[in-house]
């Protein structure tokens, strides 16, 4: 089982982590690169972490999908048609994650395992990518979470940002998400919760009991992607109209459906155009 780290190293004022690095000799103005290296090439080692070097490996990682707006034949004249999204593995963090991270996940760990949850269980893995702390929660734990970030004094996340969902076709099993930021006022930060759900099973727990402000959020979500929200109080749509088909916002959603008439002409979705060559 996972467990929530202890101790935060030292990080930048505002808690997170510091990524800066002291530049080498050979980078400082007046300094000559070491011998045996052309003046203006970075070194070898350096080389590994070049944008062409990156784009080599996500190159050959497992291609996801191709195409894009469910359009796999050449009248896709938008450009999308060949389209080739590749599937980079899933990252994930290890403690310690520096600066305030720690404290909010030690913090949640120590508040969950007071009520018997194991922090592990209800978390299935975290990042840090780009400054921002993500925990990947288990839904059938997304309630007692937010209770307690809501809730605890070492924690006291009073700001609802929101909820939105996204939809990864090639995710299979997990299809579905939705993503939640929470500022906390009373210590200045910020987490965000990242919660997946099958297509074939599009049901997350509502927190409307936690934090009422969701209400409009999770509505707007459903009407656009289709994650029902159990035990909401009101789950209609409030963007789309009442007899609106399907949710728009999804990948595998037709673009163009609508037929379009300028000047007494219809445009149709991108599958049914004429291609050119």
């Amino acid at each position: 089982m996972t467990t929530p780290p202890e101790g935060a190293p030292g990080g930048t004022p505002g808690g997170v982590p510091d990524s800066t690095s002291k530049p080498s000799d050979a980078q400082l103005p007046g300094k000559e690169p070491p011998a045996g290296e052309p003046a203006g090439e970075p070194a070898a080692d350096d080389q590994l972490s070049l944008p062409a070097r990156r784009g080599e490996e996500r190159l050959e990682e497992p291609v996801a999908r191709t195409g894009m707006f469910g359009v796999t034949t050449t009248g896709d004249t938008s450009g999308y048609g060949r389209l080739v999204v590749h599937r980079p593995p899933l990252p994930a963090a290890e403690p310690p994650y520096g600066g305030y991270f720690d404290v909010i996940a030690q913090g949640l760990g120590s508040a969950l395992q007071a009520d018997g949850v194991d922090f592990g269980d209800a978390v299935e893995r975290v990042t840090t990518d780009f400054g921002e702390l993500t925990f990947y929660l288990r839904r059938e734990h997304l309630v007692a979470v937010m209770d307690k970030l809501l809730h605890d004094p070492a924690l006291r996340f009073e700001i609802f940002g929101g909820v939105s969902g996204v939809h990864y076709p090639a995710d299979l099993g997990r299809e579905l998400h939705a993503v939640y930021h929470l500022v906390s006022i009373t210590h200045n930060r910020r987490v965000r919760l990242e919660v997946a759900a099958p297509d074939a099973d599009p049901h997350i727990p509502s927190v409307t009991s936690v934090y009422p402000a969701a209400n409009w959020h999770e509505r707007e979500t459903w009407d656009f992607f289709g994650i029902i929200f159990d035990g909401h109080p009101a789950l209609t749509r409030i963007e789309m109209p009442d007899d609106w088909p399907g949710h728009p916002q999804r990948k595998d959603y037709p673009l163009g459906g609508i037929p379009v008439e300028y000047r007494g002409t219809k445009v149709p979705p991108p599958d049914e155009r004429r291609s050119y060559s």
